[in-house]
């Protein structure tokens, strides 16, 4: 009887000291910082005070809004290296939920977008990645396409595509909210792989994303004029 107890009793330890090794595995890999994560460090506040960074403002966006006023189709390089300088200046965060986000950093791979950023959860630092696949259809809809997303080196995707799918479904029927806004479709595409028609309004003038490319380091669009508002 004794040994029996003895024999439960190393039955049981072995067991626990198991589960507390699976979890200490765990817990590291959920802390893991991947070695592609080099976000580059914000920079000192502008002492003239400058608010827009010039690589987004001349080189994004006034070539953005110049190419659509001029009603002609136009190209647009992105470098990921020079959007996270920006991003860095910006010195970019945000808190929802009780958990922040902040030093966001991307990477143009080939056919791919990838966003890493540190979410600080009960003073933990977790670093979250996305990888997007976006894709152009027969008909010239755009879908963002969630491909991968990891929280340290463990992947998941399965619990939170399905996850994101049901809170935003949620907040469309509690919500008013324009479901023709670029940017609702945007997020309907990322959260629930709905396909959109990707037309941006600048102004009084329409564009239409016609095709891109992804390439190491660099993303190319090209747009030409839509002339028409686009369809509902």
């Amino acid at each position: 009887m004794e040994k029996r107890k003895i024999s439960r009793r190393k039955k049981l330890l072995i067991w626990l000291g198991a589960d507390l090794a699976v979890a200490a595995v765990l817990i590291l890999l959920f802390l893991h910082k991947p070695s592609q994560y080099n976000p580059v460090a914000p920079a000192d506040p502008d002492p003239n005070g400058q608010q827009v960074d010039p690589y987004l403002h001349r080189d994004l966006y006034s070539k953005f809004y110049n190419g659509a006023q001029r009603q002609r189709p136009f190209e647009m390089v992105v470098l990921d290296q020079a959007l996270n300088e920006a991003l860095a200046r910006l010195n970019w965060s945000q808190e929802s939920g009780g958990v922040k986000l902040s030093t966001p950093q991307v990477f143009f791979t080939p056919g791919h977008i990838v966003l890493m950023g540190t979410a600080t959860v009960e003073g933990a630092e977790l670093i979250v990645t996305i990888e997007l696949g976006p894709r152009m259809d027969d008909q010239g809809n755009l879908n963002l396409c969630v491909d991968k997303v990891k929280v340290g080196a463990i992947p998941v995707t399965l619990v939170v595509k399905p996850m994101a799918k049901k809170m935003y479904r949620e907040r469309i029927a509690s919500t008013p909210i324009d479901m023709q806004d670029w940017r609702t479709k945007a997020v309907a595409s990322l959260l629930n792989d709905e396909p959109f028609e990707p037309v941006l309004r600048v102004e009084d003038k329409w564009v239409r994303l016609k095709s891109f490319e992804i390439a190491d380091g660099k993303l190319t669009a090209q747009f030409t004029p839509a002339k028409l508002k686009p369809k509902p």
